[in-house]
């Protein structure tokens, strides 16, 4: 008996979701009605009652089919890891109809493997957009959620916020709260349901009003005070600022009173710094340590939201030698040190033979955090963009203008785009030097992490290539030196 045959024709069959995010109760029942032959028209996807119902119990309806049992000589279900990837966020979305597009596009999966690649399907590009308004919606919930401390009975400091999502976020971020704030008695409120932490143990409340969240706190002063000492006017550009912080969320922003003040004062601040030379989000720190402090507090690109912690370069104040990297990598990241993973082993090697003393040099990354996606229990590195390599520019600048080497050893494209602010193609620069625009000899090369992806005689080739540009490096070295 095929699986078609388990399936009576005409038969219809309604799909009770215990909750609107929840992927996995989706993904098992998909899998199922998939296996079973049953196509697209005749499911329906059917979420809790109330908007925010985090509780809802799951079972057929009166009069409606029993979801089909698959064969158990069912073929596996076919979904490639981009549609897992997009299928999850997608989920989160508001929109209605997701799930009953997710289960269109896994039906389609099953005889086009590929589909996924099509860009121009209408059905793919959908779950793309949807995905990506969950993700910025998620990056909305991380950067607008306020604490105000409540007391509880005993004087327990308590601390609630009020945010209002567009999407089914709530419970999905509940992890990034709780690794941030785990030492915090917190609740975070929201129309769609709300979520708690003592300190232990994480649980679910039910949607809330706004009337529930306290109105302020005397912190708050502080905070004000802050955010009108770092707002940049030379920076500013009101309709950005409006989509990154929609006027939604002001209400609840302490600062946000502040930024009708703060722009149209902005013009004549702005004539101040040009007439001083200071354009930039403020002065940069003295002190390398002060950098280091300042990077561990900086968000101001998605990867600082991530799950990870800032790494800082280290060397000598006076390093002749200034090597930069991409990013720190996982073990980098855990350990709080550049280069000390399979890439920095590798390096360190390269340049014992080239006769450079790693120790005597100064080593950091044109970004400062690690960007990474999780699979399963392991965090996969992600190569940073190129707007994420130019915010970070700032930091790598006050490094090297406190450290002033006389040259600069780039390793691979990110490194030489922090540096000179464009694009370049490895092949076509390395082997000669540049100037930067305060006259440092700027060298490229390609990253060592390249050659651990390279294997017979590409890798020997670029192994050559790559000890030829070390050894290029330590005779300028010389050269300056004498």
């Amino acid at each position: 008996m095929t699986a078609m045959q388990n399936v009576s024709i005409g038969s219809h069959y309604a799909v009770h979701l215990p909750a609107p995010d929840d992927f996995a109760v989706w993904r098992e029942r998909a899998r199922g009605l998939v296996q079973c032959d049953v196509p697209p028209d005749r499911v329906s996807w059917i979420e809790p009652g109330g908007t925010g119902d985090l509780f809802a119990s799951e079972g057929p309806a009166r009069g409606e089919k029993r979801l089909p049992v698959p064969p158990v000589d069912a073929p596996p279900v076919r979904a490639s890891k981009r549609f897992l990837e997009l299928a999850r966020h997608a989920a989160l979305h508001s929109d209605p109809a997701r799930f009953g597009l997710l289960y269109r596009v896994l039906w389609r999966l099953q005889r086009h493997p590929r589909l996924m690649e099509d860009k121009a399907d209408p059905e793919v590009r959908r779950i793309e957009e949807l995905a990506k308004a969950v993700r910025r919606d998620a990056h909305k919930m991380h950067a607008f959620v306020r604490f105000r401390e409540v007391e509880e009975e005993g004087g327990t400091p308590h601390f609630v916020a009020w945010f209002e999502p567009d999407h089914h976020v709530v419970r999905s971020e509940a992890g990034f709260f709780m690794r941030r704030f785990a030492n915090m008695r917190w609740s975070i409120l929201t129309p769609r349901g709300s979520i708690h932490w003592d300190g232990e143990v994480m649980r679910e409340g039910p949607p809330a009003r706004r009337s529930d969240a306290p109105g302020g706190d005397p912190v708050e002063d502080l905070w004000r005070s802050y955010y009108a000492a770092i707002f940049n006017p030379a920076r500013l550009k009101v309709g950005a600022m409006l989509s990154e912080m929609p006027k939604k969320y002001w209400k609840n922003l302490p600062e946000a009173e502040l930024i009708p003040q703060l722009i149209a004062g902005a013009q004549a601040r702005e004539a101040r710094m040009v007439s001083s030379g200071s354009l930039e989000r403020g002065e940069k720190p003295e002190t390398l340590k002060g950098v280091g402090k300042a990077i561990h507090a900086c968000r101001m690109c998605p990867i600082g939201e991530l799950d990870n912690h800032a790494v800082m370069g280290e060397g000598p104040r006076d390093a002749p030698l200034m090597i930069v990297g991409e990013q720190p990598g996982d073990q980098e990241d855990q350990a709080g040190r550049p280069f000390v993973g399979p890439a920095g082993q590798l390096l360190g090697e390269y340049l014992t033979r080239a006769g450079i003393d790693r120790d005597a040099a100064y080593v950091t990354n044109a970004v400062k955090h690690f960007k990474f996606v999780w699979k399963g229990k392991r965090r996969l590195h992600q190569s940073p963009g190129a707007k994420e390599i130019d915010t970070c520019r700032w930091w790598l600048e006050a490094e090297r203008d406190l450290v002033r080497p006389r040259i600069v050893l780039a390793l691979g494209a990110s490194a030489a785009r922090g540096l000179l602010g464009k694009t370049v193609s490895i092949s076509k620069v390395r082997g000669e030097p540049m100037m930067l625009e305060d006259g440092t000899e700027l060298w490229v090369t390609a990253h060592p992490s390249y050659l651990l992806r390279l294997d017979g005689a590409a890798r020997e080739t670029q192994a050559a290539l790559f000890a030829a540009d070390l050894a290029a490096v330590r005779e300028r070295l010389e050269d300056l030196a004498g």
